[in-house]
């Protein structure tokens, strides 16, 4: 069974940084073999895309609305992944939710093409 476990999230005020990580396990999971992305949800809305690490490179994405705020990066040793953020803003506000998978060339930067979720982790920036 696989768990990914949220952390990082909390209040912060406009303008702040927080950085998020996200903590894999399961017995036959190899960490290294999967993309890991992250996820928001605010309150009314769809989850939307945030950011993805493609599996055995260096490959990233960002969605345009955090791009140049927002860094993903993971360490396969630990089975974590992180996500920096800077420069909040109000409309960050969201439930985040680190996810892990294999998506193909065409559902990387949607839900469908993540197996495994977290919980989630609430970041809330104050204006």
């Amino acid at each position: 069974q696989v768990q990914l476990v949220e952390s990082g999230g909390g209040l912060v005020q406009a303008g702040g940084s927080l950085r998020l990580s996200c903590a894999a396990s399961g017995r036959t999971f190899t960490f290294s073999t999967y993309d890991v992305a992250w996820f928001r949800q605010a309150p009314g809305n769809e989850r939307e895309f945030v950011a993805a690490f493609a599996f055995g490179g260096r490959a990233t994405f960002h969605a345009g609305s955090v791009k140049g705020r927002f860094t993903i990066s993971r360490d396969n040793a630990r089975n974590a992944v992180y996500l920096q953020m800077n420069s909040l803003k109000a409309e960050d506000t969201a439930l985040y939710y680190c996810a892990a998978g294999r998506p193909d060339g065409t559902n990387r930067l949607q839900s469908e093409g993540y197996l495994y979720w977290g919980q989630g982790t609430q970041v809330t920036v104050s204006s």
